[in-house]
This record gives structure tokens, C-alpha cells and sequence, in this order.
């Protein structure tokens, strides 16, 4: 296997799709109106990490990428998560709701969502992890902290490491530091011409829990988190800035590996 294939790349929430049944419940009859459909999944796809499967890509790497929307299952929650924003959501993170007044997930449904969902996706994640030396979480978070958030109306930075914390890290607190300084080396064509700046290590989180769940059984990882505000204009995206991001990732990640060693 080559070096590169020895690199795992996450994504947990860059797709838009929600499957039948998670449309019925969220728009009933309206689930066959195309303009209702096509705005709530546009909704849903926004208020995911969009276009982070492009940013995210690197060639010769091992991928796992999620096929459903974190409004169906968030992949990135511990599967007994049922805070409010948890694995099963009820709200987008502007806590605008996703399901009709009265609405109730029963035990059941839920039960079902988290097997059909949550498990095969972890159960691959596993498998591929066994045979990775690194493994990177890509995330987009909004340009300011959201109500459903630890930092509401807080700007962000242009890209947040989630290493762990010095008690629990997920990759060994030493790396930091230089984790830190090759992303801004590697990130620094996309950041020298943008307004938003800043590469911080656990601000606005310090952990992401895909990596903290891989660690803990004995593989390096961490979570990368790029501000949706260098790409996204009116939630369209810059093109131009995809194909930067991709390339200053994929830098990133070649310098990430080696750094692991």
C-alpha cells in the first residue's frame, strides 16, 4: 500500500439527500410538490458542510463519505447522543424546524434511522481505520456561531483543528503546534487574498467525535474545519476557491501524514 493509501479522509455531512421516509416526515403530501421538496433539501444541503466532499479529496487517499444528509442521522454523534443537537436532529442550527408542529420521532423510528443509518456508515469507518495511519474529519462550519451552537453571533476563524484536549487527545499533543503551523503554510494562497483569517487549534471545538471514537482505538485522527465563508457566496459556490481549498488540502494532508510518521 502506498503512503497516500494510508491516509483515511471523512466526510460526514456534505451530502443534501434525505431518504423517502425522512421527507415524508419532515413535508408529508408535500414531499411530491417539487418546489417544497427542492427547498428543503437546498435547506438541508446548506446547513450541512456542502461541497466539502470536493474540498476534502485527495487522490491515492482512502475516502468515506456519507451518502445522507446530518438532518437524517448526524454521522459525527455518538449513536446515544440525544442532546439537542445530537445524532437525530430536530431543527436546522438556526433552529428553524424541520418537522411539522405535533410531529414525534418515536423509539422505533429512531431505533430505525440509527440501524439503517449510523451503523453501516461507522461499521465501514472501522474497517477502513484498521489499515489507516492517519485520519482527517473534514467539516464546513458557518462565518459565525449559530443558535444552535456553542458561539452563537461569534465569528470564525478561516480554519479550526480539532485535536482532542491535553486530557484526551486524538493525536498526540506534541503534533499540535505543527499541525497548526502546516495548515497555515499549506492554506496561505486561499487566506492571503480572503477578509476571514485564522488557523486556530480548538476554537471554536476542540474535539470531533469521529476522531475522538478512532483514537481511542489506537488511530491518529483529528477533525479539519474550513469556514463556508471562503466559498460560499449566497450559497453558491466560488468555484475558483473550491479548486484552491482542494489544493491547499491536499498540501495539508501530505504534510499531516508525514508529521505522523
Amino acid at each position: 500500500m502506498t503512503r497516500t493509501g494510508r491516509l483515511l479522509i471523512v466526510t460526514p455531512h456534505p451530502s443534501g439527500a434525505l431518504p423517502a421516509d425522512v421527507l415524508h416526515d419532515m413535508l408529508g403530501a408535500e414531499m411530491f410538490d417539487s418546489g417544497a421538496r427542492e427547498a428543503l433539501l437546498r435547506r438541508v444541503f446548506l446547513d450541512g458542510d456542502p461541497f466539502t466532499d470536493l474540498i476534502f479529496h485527495r487522490p491515492g487517499a482512502r475516502h468515506v463519505q456519507a451518502p445522507w444528509s446530518r438532518f437524517t442521522v448526524d454521522l459525527n454523534r455518538d449513536r446515544d447522543d440525544r442532546e439537542d443537537n445530537g445524532v437525530v436532529k430536530l431543527t436546522t442550527f438556526d433552529r428553524q424546524a424541520l418537522y411539522p408542529e405535533g410531529f414525534t420521532l418515536t423509539e422505533e423510528a429512531r431505533e430505525a434511522r440509527l440501524r439503517r443509518t449510523w451503523d453501516p456508515f461507522h461499521a465501514l469507518l472501522d474497517a477502513e481505520a484498521r489499515e489507516a495511519a492517519l485520519v482527517i474529519v473534514g467539516h464546513a462550519m458557518a462565518p459565525t456561531g449559530p443558535a444552535l451552537g456553542p458561539d452563537q453571533g461569534t465569528p470564525r476563524p478561516a480554519l479550526c483543528l480539532m485535536t482532542g484536549t491535553a486530557a484526551a487527545p486524538t493525536v498526540p499533543e506534541a503534533l499540535w503546534a505543527p499541525l497548526q503551523q502546516a495548515a497555515v503554510q499549506a492554506f496561505a494562497p486561499v487566506l492571503g487574498g480572503s477578509a476571514i483569517q485564522g488557523v486556530t487549534v480548538g476554537v471554536p471545538w476542540t474535539t470531533d467525535t469521529i476522531s475522538r471514537r478512532l483514537s481511542r482505538a489506537g488511530t491518529p485522527a483529528f477533525g479539519l474545519e474550513v469556514n463556508s465563508g471562503l466559498y460560499l457566496d449566497g450559497g453558491r459556490p466560488r468555484d475558483d476557491v473550491l479548486r484552491d481549498l482542494n489544493t491547499s488540502f491536499i498540501r495539508f494532508a501530505d504534510a499531516a501524514l508525514a508529521l505522523i510518521g
